[in-house]
């Protein structure tokens, strides 16, 4: 196998006094188990104030904080084959993430064999040379040690094939809880020194609502992805918990509405007889539940806001 490390204990930081902050980010191909990844690492203690450092363009996902460091994790929209021009320049918009976060973690899940999809992402990666990159072996509990074994060696052989030298290769499994600490201890060194970014706080209602935003829009966009790759907005109107409810049957009303270009988008958002829509909020409504963890009642609607991707003032009202 040649020189390759795999981790799988932790290895006691030195106790210097050396502070460390800086940003990471997930890459792979969706169902990777990118997001249950990030849940897991940062646990509960979501710390995301509203007075933004602008430090970065990028959706903060969430944040780990050690008292020797802190761990941003950010998100970057997803790479793909472009067709379009706005494809080439989201692309564009991917590389330059990369080349500006401190580490990558390249996911991929034991228990699918290296893809196609993982492949246009690796090349891409490889060209990326400055940011060190951690191949993260997730859904290690989906797999035996034998299938686990040899997916490890395909990811080896995968960097040394594109020329990527992978700063370390972990295996994890977020929803087992298995080496997600680990994984932190690995990236926290790849961080630049330097005080906190943001304070340590709790969750804020502004992002929380940026949050329940993002879970919708990305529920809207699959499967129309193609027809209306980028104009769909989301603005959380307004979250607030249902009164007259026992203490331990608490219900969180969220409405929102989805904002499209166009009024001839309104039939593919909502789908026949409204079933897109009603999908849309399903998926939307189990993911923000597991966010704020607490029941929500969804009520969405679908308005069109005329070509908002080219009017400055209706892209500021619609937090871009």
């Amino acid at each position: 196998m040649g020189g390759m490390s795999v981790r799988t204990q932790s290895s006691e930081q030195p106790a210097d006094a050396v502070h460390r902050a800086g940003f990471a980010c997930f890459v792979g191909r969706p169902n990777a188990g990118k997001s249950t990844l990030t849940n897991a690492l940062v646990g509960q203690k979501v710390a995301i104030t509203s007075n933004r450092p602008q430090t970065t363009r990028h959706t903060v996902r969430g944040i780990v904080h050690r008292p020797e460091a802190q761990l941003i994790l950010v998100d970057t929209p997803g790479l793909h084959k472009p067709r379009t021009l706005l494809g080439e320049r989201l692309n564009d918009v991917v590389r330059t993430t990369w080349a500006e976060v401190d580490a990558i973690g390249f996911c991929l899940p034991a228990d699918q064999k290296i893809g196609p999809g993982d492949r246009f992402i690796a090349k891409e990666l490889a060209g990326i040379k400055k940011t060190p990159k951690v191949a993260v072996v997730t859904k290690t509990d989906l797999v035996d040690s034998k299938a686990l074994a040899e997916q490890l060696i395909a990811v080896d052989q995968l960097g040394k094939e594109l020329g990527i030298t992978w700063a370390e290769i972990v295996p994890v499994s977020a929803t087992a809880g298995k080496q997600v600490e680990l994984l932190a201890d690995l990236l926290i060194p790849l961080m630049p020194e330097g005080p906190a970014l943001y304070p340590e706080g709790d969750l804020t209602d502004e992002p929380e609502q940026v949050m329940v935003a993002e879970l919708i829009r990305e529920a809207a966009l699959e499967g129309v992805r193609d027809e209306l790759p980028h104009s769909i907005a989301v603005v959380v109107e307004e979250m607030l918990p249902r009164e007259d409810r026992p203490a331990d049957k608490p219900l969180l009303d969220i409405h929102a509405n989805l904002y499209i270009e166009r009024s001839s988008q309104k039939g593919i958002v909502i789908g026949p007889k409204g079933k897109r829509l009603k999908d849309v909020g399903i998926k939307s409504r189990k993911q923000i539940e597991a966010l704020l963890g607490t029941p929500v009642f969804l009520d969405l609607h679908v308005k069109v806001a005329k070509d908002w991707q080219r009017d400055p003032k209706q892209l500021r009202r619609l937090g871009f």
